[in-house]
């Protein structure tokens, strides 16, 4: 089988690069990290206007009609840019929640108990049990919060100390459940959905696992920027009269940083295809490794410099630390692959792996 990019899938991936680079470069950056994080909203119409949150919204319903591999790269180019925001909910909430594909509202999700993203600024929350794995809306656990009730669990929340300046978070009040009343989906709405596949059914868990497939694809995108970085300053670093990429101890970093990110690669890119979660569980595993220790291997690369406030390796370290924790972690993710060897073969025709409760998985932006 050839897993290979398609013509039509390296203009779409080049194109978001180039679209990030115009609207979202280093200064913008730095101006969302002095303002604590908060959505800068013309930028997220631009995502909105560029197709990102309802790519995979069928034509008729004004998407663009494409699938999770094509989801995933553009994911991945949001991973490298260091784009903040609830991306994965608000994708997730295309069809679900009004004026979410357009860019026009602002959707972040609570699942379990860990805090939730940018919950002050969001429009609309997607709440889950966290222990039921459900489909927001269309299973019980499921909900999506607007108007009165958003505006009672806001107040209900907490804030919290975020590692991310980016991602401001609270937490949500363990005693908060949403109002049969509180739920915004309709029979149109749903209709407008994503259609499900037949790896990927539309039960149980299918969101939580595509929202932790985004979520990898994220991570591989900040594993690929961070190696990057490393390369190049390690070429333009020199002490003793030589760039310090020439020295063996550095050459071994950037191999490992490489080594960590393509294999990551593939298992990203083989479980958009398959939509298989027992491999989604595995790439989820291998990007946040490669997105961790890429970033603190790249803040070694760069020395005492990679230390400071300027630099911009402690932002790739900061969020891929708090998104190997959403979602699907690590615990998580290890649980469902030991389960998985049990039944191989059962579980890619079986949807019992998507209603599967999956122990310490949470939700995230």
């Amino acid at each position: 089988m050839d897993f290979q990019l398609s013509d039509d899938q390296r203009a779409l991936r080049s194109g978001m690069r180039d679209l990030l680079g115009a609207v979202f470069d280093r200064d913008r950056l730095r101006a969302a990290v002095e303002r604590d994080g908060a959505l800068d909203r013309s930028l997220w119409r631009e995502l909105g206007a560029a197709g990102f949150f309802a790519l995979r919204l069928p034509e008729e319903a004004g998407g663009v009609g494409l699938g999770l591999p094509e989801a995933v790269l553009l994911f991945e180019e949001a991973g490298r840019a260091l784009l903040p925001g609830p991306l994965v909910a608000t994708h997730l909430a295309a069809g679900l929640v009004k004026g979410a594909a357009e860019g026009e509202a602002v959707v972040t999700a609570v699942a379990g108990e860990l805090p939730v993203a940018h919950l002050a600024e969001a429009d609309a929350v997607l709440v889950m049990d966290g222990q039921a794995s459900g489909l927001f809306g269309e299973a019980e656990g499921g909900e999506v919060l607007s108007g009165e009730a958003l505006r009672a669990f806001v107040a209900a929340a907490r804030p919290v100390r975020s590692m991310d300046p980016l991602t401001p978070l609270h937490r949500a009040p363990a005693d908060a459940k949403p109002a049969p009343a509180a739920s915004e989906r309709t029979r149109a709405d749903a209709e407008r959905a994503p259609a499900a596949t037949e790896r990927a059914p539309a039960h149980a868990g299918r969101f939580r696992f595509e929202a932790a497939l985004l979520t990898a694809a994220e991570q591989l995108g900040s594993a690929a920027r961070t190696t990057e970085a490393a390369v190049q300053h390690a070429g333009d670093r020199e002490q003793f009269g030589s760039p310090i990429g020439s020295f063996q101890a550095v050459k071994h970093l950037c191999a490992d940083m490489l080594a960590r990110t393509e294999p990551a690669r593939a298992a990203v890119y083989a479980a958009a295809v398959t939509g298989d979660p027992v491999e989604i569980a595995a790439a989820k595993l291998l990007a946040d490794e490669a997105a961790v220790r890429n970033a603190r291997d790249c803040l070694q690369i760069h020395g005492g410099m990679g230390f400071t406030w300027e630099a911009d390796v402690h932002l790739h370290l900061k969020r891929a630390w708090l998104r190997a924790a959403s979602w699907l972690t690590g615990a998580g993710a290890e649980e469902l692959l030991a389960a998985g060897l049990g039944t191989a073969g059962r579980l890619p025709r079986s949807s019992a792996a998507y209603g599967r409760p999956v122990p310490e998985a949470g939700g995230g932006g």
